[in-house]
Parts: structure tokens; sequence; C-alpha cells
């Protein structure tokens, strides 16, 4: 009986190195932040084929990544514990979780293998799932390669006369030590980041917002070595959201082990330069970036508000990178810091239902996610809606979420779509996608587990963080009314609205009424106790947190508008009732 033809598949080694284990495959993206618990490698995304499978010593095969910047954090961390892939096969050019693996190399040297197959060979891989597969250099095969038939797993090297990327005298001084060892470090990486996405050049940025949060002890094993080897931000710079609230973890009883690791991770970064913002939506902040300024933001739900809705310009950047980025002030010249990147590939038609409420933005962003996946989108029949900034935040959250495009357009809505021919390539408008009422049902029904009622312990507000503007209607919803006493309904906010709804009185009212505010952290971080250990069932009007909740607490959620969460606080109950606006309505 004849042998199976071995079969060799060539592809582009973004990381280069040699490795032989089961393959892990699945059709599908993957956020690597929220989806997979760095503790233990499980994949915990519920929505996802993979779940409850191990990374560990695998090789895994997904298109590419979605959702969160965080990916990069957990990959390094994952390769830090010895709890990751021992490789990872791509579909497409992957940062996110790529970045991960280069900071890897770089800070700690330790590794894995990354390879970017063509959608046809990439495929075929699928059928490998749960065989042997080896990868070494280039090369992907279902049988053995010999040690010579690639390039080796000799860590990466960044040699001036070999770079693609055209560099700047102060560059090469940077990259000779001449800034010291953290700029060069992250110039290093920046390098190799631009060369992966094509970049010619590098570009300067005016102003950085670096994620300071602690996902593991490489978190602020990353921090500190940058700010002992003496980095400093180049650019003016703000703080993403922490873990826990600085001001009050104690008294709260978060564990005094992490409470302090949390601190320590933020000092670094304070002592970069970096200023205490502590907040996910830094585009509420009083110097948020204007139409067409060259930003460099971590967050995945402020780099889709900053690209979209403000017009200014940014790198979906992995976390980790937006610091590198800060402390050189300069950024591959990609991506959508170039206009003929910020096109829209893909048309939604959308048909918005009557009386829609503010359940219609997280709903409808999630589903254009889904459906737009890497593409981004102009989207029509929304004119009318006139969406507030709240409107979008939600929005832009939802679809960071379920997809992984840097932005979308809105038109006659978001600054740079006055027209549909205005954002497409030579005016060329794509086939339009037709989405109704019956696909933003599908989308509830995912989200609510088929719609049925359900006891409600905990309400869950502020992802991404409140404005003083949602603050305010919370109060306006609460008049008149009376909190269950077994329920929780836990606010997050970052402090400069705060201050504001302090001012204005808003904090004060809600605070007799029974809602307790977190400031610094979102519910990305939370874990007990703040969420009381007998919770059974989370609500929240978040679709960023409906994704991501279940897999990082291990609660059942509900989803609603922002009047449903607060009719819950009052009743601790949910009908599972669909909000009027959807209400006759069924998914096909």
């Amino acid at each position: 009986m004849a042998l199976p033809e071995k079969r060799i598949f060539r592809g582009i080694p973004y990381v280069t190195g040699a490795a032989s284990a089961t393959l892990l495959a699945a059709d599908l993206e993957l956020s690597f932040w929220g989806g997979v618990d760095p503790r233990t490698g499980e994949i915990i995304d519920r929505f996802h084929p993979l779940n409850g499978r191990f990374l560990k010593d695998t090789i895994l095969a997904i298109p590419g990544g979605r959702g969160s910047c965080g990916g990069s954090v957990i990959m390094m961390e994952l390769i830090l514990n010895g709890l990751g892939p021992k490789a990872l096969i791509f579909e497409r050019r992957e940062e996110i979780i790529t970045l991960g693996v280069m900071v890897a190399e770089e800070f700690f040297d330790k590794t894995a293998a990354v390879v970017t197959l063509t959608p046809e060979d990439f495929r075929d891989t699928l059928g490998w799932d749960g065989k042997t597969v080896h990868i070494r250099g280039e090369l992907v095969s279902d049988a053995p390669l010999k040690a010579d038939s690639a390039n080796g797993s000799a860590k990466h090297a960044v040699d001036h006369n070999k770079i693609d990327v055209q560099l700047t005298d102060a560059d090469r001084a940077v990259l000779d030590g001449a800034s010291g060892k953290a700029a060069m470090i992250s110039l290093k990486i920046i390098i190799r980041m631009a060369q992966m996405m094509g970049a010619q050049e590098l570009m300067d940025v005016s102003q950085a917002h670096v994620d300071g949060a602690w996902y593991g002890p490489g978190s602020i094993a990353f921090g500190q070595r940058l700010r002992d080897w003496d980095g400093k931000f180049q650019v003016p710079t703000t703080i993403n959201a922490l873990n826990v609230d600085q001001k009050c973890w104690r008294v709260i009883g978060i564990n005094a082990d992490f409470g302090s690791a949390c601190d320590e991770l933020a000092k670094a970064f304070v002592d970069m330069g970096g200023k205490i913002s502590f907040t996910c939506a830094p585009y509420l902040l009083e110097n948020a970036p204007r139409l067409g300024d060259p930003i460099a933001w971590g967050e995945s739900n402020a780099v889709i508000y900053a690209n979209s809705v403000l017009g200014a310009r940014t790198l979906k950047n992995p976390n980790m990178f937006e610091a590198l980025i800060a402390l050189t002030g300069r950024a591959p010249k990609a991506g959508v810091y170039v206009d003929e990147n910020r096109f829209a590939s893909i048309w939604f038609r959308v048909t918005p239902p009557d009386g829609a409420d503010d359940s219609f933005w997280p709903i409808l962003g999630y589903a254009l996610g889904a459906i737009a996946t890497t593409h981004i989108p102009v989207i029509t029949g929304l004119e009318h809606l006139k969406p507030s900034n709240d409107d979008f935040k939600a929005f832009s959250a939802a679809f960071a979420t379920s997809s992984s495009a840097p932005m979308f357009h809105m038109v006659n809505l978001t600054p740079e779509a006055p027209t549909v021919e205005a954002v497409c390539a030579n005016s060329m408008v794509p086939k339009a996608i037709d989405v109704d009422s019956k696909d933003l049902y599908a989308i509830w029904d995912e989200f609510n587990h088929g719609s049925e009622p359900r006891e409600i312990d905990l309400v869950s507000l502020g992802n991404p963080h409140f404005s003083c503007r949602e603050i305010k209607e919370v109060a306006r919803l609460c008049q008149g009314k009376t909190k269950k006493d077994d329920v929780s309904v836990i606010v997050t906010c970052g402090r400069s609205q705060y201050g504001l709804a302090s001012q204005a009185g808003y904090v004060g009212e809600l605070e007799k009424f029974g809602i307790q505010f977190l400031q610094d952290t979102c519910w990305c971080s939370i874990e007990e106790p703040v969420i009381p250990k007998n919770t059974r069932t989370i609500m929240t009007n978040s679709g960023k947190y409906i994704h991501y909740g279940p897999g990082l607490t291990g609660r059942q959620f509900a989803f609603g508008s922002l009047e449903m969460c607060v009719d819950a606080a009052c009743t601790g109950k949910t009908t599972g009732d669909p909000p009027s606006w959807l209400r006759g309505v069924r998914s096909t």
C-alpha cells in the first residue's frame, strides 16, 4: 500500500522557528485577550469552536486574531508561563499576537514560530486538525522536515544594512544605543513590525495612549524593564485603565499582593512620563486628538473611535507596541496612517427599526463587525438617527470586539464619509450587504442565550468607561425608584468624567440609590471580591462585556438597554424579552 504523499507549504515566517506538535485548528478568528486564560492556556471564549481546548504544546492554526489589542500581552504571558503554543499558523498577517511573540523573544529570550500561509494553503492545513504538524522556518508540513530545509530558529537580529525600512540618521543613532537601551530595544521591535506591515519608512506621532494593566508577571517585568533601562516617553502619553481602583482597592478587599503589583506596574508607566488618566475612553479627555492627527493608541474601542469618529489616525496597536512607539515617537508608516488604507471595502446598507434605544448601537456594532471581519465598512441608512458620542462609543466597542478592522465609516455621520463614494477607492462602491432587524435579533438572541428570563445579582455598567452624560442618564432613570437590596450595581469610569459627574451632583444621587462607583479600572479587569462570590448572573448594556464577561468571570450573563439594566436593579430579574424595537422580530 502506497504511503500518502508528504505535503509541504511555504509561507512567510514573521518569527522564525522550528516546532513539531499536534495541530489545533479552527476557521474562526480568536481574541487572545478575553478568549484565552494566560494562567492555564485554556481557550475560554464561549463563542469560539475551540472553547475549552488548551494551547500548551500545540501548533495553533486560526485565520488571525480579532477583538482586543491586549492579545499581545496574553501571548507573551503564555510563552513565559510555558502554556502557549509551540507555533502559530495564520491565514493573513496577524500583528497583535505576533507582537507578543516578538516582545517575549526580544525581552525574555523565549519564542514561538509564527508563519502566515496563503488562504488556499491555510484551508488545506485545517484538515490536519488533531494530527502532528511540523514547522521549520518558512515551511509547514504534515511530515518531518530536515533540519537544513529552511532557516533555523536563530533569534531575529536587525542588520542596519539589510533593513527594508528607510531610516533617518536619528533612527540609526537610536539603534546604536545613543538614546539608551529602552529606546534601542523599542525601535528594534518597531522596525520588525514595520517590515511585517510592509512599511517603507517610519513616521512621527503626536501623542500616545498606553496600556498599564497587569496580565501576569510578564506585564510588570515589561514595564519595569523599560523604566529601569531609563525609558522616557517622547510624546504626550496617557495611560489606559488599570486592574484596580488605586484609591480604594485596599478598602474593597483586593488581595494585597495583586493590588501592590498593579500599583507598581502603573508607577513604572508614570515614571516614564505617562499621565495619570487611567481610562479606556481617552477620547473623553481634554487632549483628545483631532481630524488627521497621527497618534499611537492602544485599547481596541479607543482605536476604532479615534480613527472613525474623530478622524485621527492610529494603527490598531497591539498592547505594548504603543508603549514602544511612545518611547521613540516613531511608528511604522503603514495601515490606516496611509490614505489609501482607509478606504472601505465592504458596504452595509442598514434598515434601522423604528424606536431604537441605546441597545441598538452595541447590537449593530457587534453584528457588522462579525460580518466585516478584517474589512473596513461604509455604513448607510443611519443618517437620520443622529447618534450621540456615547452611541458611537458603544458601537465602536462592540465593533472592535467582533472584528479586527481598524475603523468604520458612517455616511454623513463620521468626518471622512460625506458620501459612500468618498470613502471607496476610485469611487468604486462595493456590492451592498443589507442588514435589517432580523440580523439584529439574531445578535440579541446570541447575547441572551435564547432570551430566557433570569434572576439578576449584579448590574455592570461602564465598559468602555461611562461618560458624565451616561452617568446623568442613569441618575434620571433611577429617579423615584428603589434598588433591590440584594442586587449590586457598579459603574466604572475615568477620573475626569467622575469628577464632572460629582460636581454636577449625579454621583451623590446614585450613591444614595445604592450604586457603587469605581475609577481607574474597568470590567475587563474586575474579578472577585468586587464581583460578589455568590453572584450567578450579571446584566450589562455593553456589547464588549457581554462577549468577554462569561469567559472572564465564569458567570451567566444577560444583555439589555440602560433602562432595562436599571429595571433589573430594582426588580432583581429580567424578563428576557427584547427591547420594544425588536419585539415581533425573529431571526431567520
